[in-house]
């Protein structure tokens, strides 16, 4: 195995040995390794998938931690691709600033700014804003468009360094990026060291319960190392100096939890959201190991569902591409063999994206107005959690026949 793999032997949140496989999915190039022409001839090499849950706490994580740098230095995800998460990152900003009274003037900053969409919004309000992000492509788009980011991974030491010349933050966030870091304790510690004792740390991430509930699978891929519940996380923040103060729901990537933490001692009162999700996560049982071992079935009858349909499709001679190049997508067509005998093509908005080919299928990328020129009979949405959305901005191609198919939670058509 290559030498940007490793494989760690403790819980990520208690550091318990106690660790026992759940899920097995089928071993994936990095989710956002999209290749160029020129790379087609080079096989990329595949990873475990391999989902462990902690017998003590019930984190569920992956121990197969591929190479950061491999991961975020180039990066092309981004956030101002799709109108709907713009104005879900407007409306998120508006709830931060509103519920802990941000005064204009105070220091926000965002760990994994990607191009920093979110800060605006921020700065905007007259908000000083700083970005953190190891994606040095984007942080150079950001900058340019005058969101000062720093291209680095954020750290207990860059905290520190932060601190000393900026002073004390009274927001810290981390969207969809907490669940990236394999050192959580770092990443706690350096929050803590930068927020000021009257700051909020606020993060969010996948959801478990969502996962479990909406059979989210693809949502399991190598920059995901984690895949938080609630329960585990008083405990985790308590031993970094921080208490969980309120958790919420979200409908972000298919379902996400919020999570807001502060100091310890720093005044605000524990909502009842944080018992009542605790309570609700007992009730499911989602950590248990045989509620996860009971999740993989649930997998496997909805490949079969997917599976049946396209057959019967490709039976009738019909042609199917895809929507949207996701980093999802990967665990998804790799999963349920959805390769070239079955996408013709995938369409995404994502200039950065356009002209490559998919991590290991090698399906070629292409921009939406292609999705015209040919008219594939069935647009099967890869990036089903803005299925609503593409539905509605494409309803040129359904009126035209064209029929969508979306896979998750559930296989329908429209």
């Amino acid at each position: 195995m290559t030498n940007i793999l490793i494989r760690r032997e403790t819980c990520r949140l208690c550091d318990s040995r106690n660790l026992e496989l759940v899920l097995s999915l089928p071993p994936t190039p990095p989710a956002n390794a999209l290749v160029s022409r020129e790379q087609l001839g080079l096989e990329q090499e595949r990873f475990p998938l391999d989902l462990f849950q902690c017998r003590e706490c019930g984190h569920v994580q992956l121990l197969d931690v591929l190479d950061p740098k491999v991961l975020f230095e180039h990066y092309l995800y981004v956030s101002a691709t799709s109108p709907m998460f713009v104005k879900y990152l407007q409306e998120y900003a508006d709830w931060v600033i509103r519920t802990f009274n941000i005064p204009r003037g105070s220091l926000i900053v965002e760990a994994g700014s990607n191009d920093g969409t979110f800060l605006k919004f921020f700065k905007q309000a007259g908000m000083k804003i700083l970005g953190i992000d190891p994606a040095r492509n984007l942080a150079q788009v950001a900058n340019a468009a005058g969101i000062e980011t720093i291209p680095e991974m954020f750290t207990p030491s860059l905290a520190k360094d932060i601190r000393s010349k900026r002073g004390l933050a009274k927001v810290v966030v981390a969207n969809n990026v907490f669940a990236h870091a394999d050192d959580l304790g770092g990443f706690a510690d350096a929050a803590n060291q930068l927020l000021d004792d009257d700051g909020v740390f606020i993060f969010e991430v996948s959801y478990l319960v969502d996962v479990y509930e909406k059979k989210l699978f693809d949502t399991i891929y190598h920059e995901h190392l984690s895949y938080h519940s609630v329960t585990p996380l008083p405990c985790f923040f308590d031993k970094h100096g921080m208490e969980v103060i309120d958790v919420q729901r979200v409908a972000s990537q298919g379902g996400s939890l919020r999570v807001v933490v502060q100091k310890k001692g720093a005044g605000r009162k524990v909502q009842e959201s944080v018992s009542q999700l605790i309570h609700l996560e007992k009730t499911l049982g989602i950590n248990e190991p045989k509620s996860m071992r009971l999740f993989g079935l649930r997998i496997e009858a909805l490949r079969k569902d997917l599976c049946e349909l396209i057959r019967e499709i490709k039976q009738n001679g019909k042609h199917i591409a895809g929507f949207g190049a996701p980093a999802k997508a990967t665990t998804l067509m790799f999963s349920f063999g959805l390769g070239r005998d079955v996408l013709d093509f995938v369409v995404d908005e994502n200039p950065l994206k356009q002209g490559l080919f998919t991590p290991g299928l090698h399906i070629p990328i292409l921009p939406p107005r292609v999705l015209y020129e040919r008219m594939p009979e069935y647009l099967l949405i890869l990036a089903w959690n803005f299925a609503e959305d593409i539905i509605k901005r494409y309803e040129e191609y359904h009126a035209k026949g064209g029929k969508f198919i979306v896979p998750i939670p559930s296989v329908r058509v429209i």
